[in-house]
């Protein structure tokens, strides 16, 4: 098994086991290419309790993992990060359809409009864990922290607590924000998000083979693409309109 570099070029913290590599997968690519350290970091990667909640069964019946669901995406995470040549690591926090409150034992999300809404008042603990962890993480020049395009609730919490620990913080470390795919081929949905966050873009042109390579890192995480795609020749022709409109991989710097 191995361990973490003690520094990285840069650490992209992914709410999922997908999201880093989904939206950023050719620049990460690139930057691997030249020789350049990345880490993703998914923060939501610990395995589901033994009893769950009937809209957490609907999601593993979606990704057609109904044994150690989370072990197999794991699985798949690792596989992606080779393809674009990063190295991984996984935390132990659970995904927001597994957390519920510790007294009543209720999910605190249950349903789509839940988990893209509002983050649960009880569930604010889930950011004091986060941030513990985003202080053992290594150091890095750039880390990559998404913008919650889409407004899903570990979305909002992932960069939430990366503003807290290093918003203030000055370099070494600077903070830049990238586009949650596929919420961000939603123009509502990114429009939403950026006409009220006072941030400055910034395209990275892609290559062929990074682009190659992102389709086939995506492709890696086999149990999500009917749910987000619906089969691999859709997300190869959503993926390539939306990187020809975007110019590339589009990331956002405070300045």
């Amino acid at each position: 098994m191995w361990s973490p570099l003690p520094y990285y070029d840069a650490i992209y913290l992914s709410p999922h086991l997908d999201d880093a590599v989904l939206s950023c997968g050719g620049h990460i690519f690139q930057t691997t290419q030249n020789s350049r350290s990345v880490l993703i970091v998914t923060v939501t990667a610990g395995d589901a309790p033994r009893a769950v909640s009937s809209f957490a069964q609907q999601q593993h019946q979606q990704w057609a993992l109904d044994v150690s669901p989370i072990a197999a995406r794991r699985a798949e995470d690792a596989a992606a990060c080779r393809i674009v040549g990063a190295d991984w690591l996984h935390w132990s926090l659970v995904d927001c359809i597994y957390r519920h409150d510790p007294v009543t034992g209720e999910p605190f999300y249950i349903g789509d409009d839940a988990i893209f809404g509002k983050v649960a008042s009880a569930d604010i603990g889930m950011m004091a864990h986060l941030v513990a962890s985003i202080t053992t993480m290594p150091t890095c020049g750039t880390l990559f922290v998404p913008l919650a395009i889409g407004n899903h609730v570990d979305h909002q919490l992932t960069r939430i607590s990366a503003e807290y620990v290093f918003a203030t913080n000055n370099p070494p470390t600077q903070l830049v924000y990238y586009e949650d795919y596929p919420y961000a081929a939603r123009p509502d949905e990114r429009v939403a998000i950026l006409s009220r966050s006072g941030l400055h873009p910034q395209t990275v042109a892609l290559s062929a083979a990074a682009i190659q390579a992102r389709f086939d890192a995506i492709c890696a995480y086999t149990s999500q693409i009917a749910t987000l795609f619906g089969s691999t020749e859709q997300l190869y022709n959503q993926l390539i309109h939306f990187i020809a409109a975007t110019g590339g991989e589009r990331y956002w710097h405070s300045a």
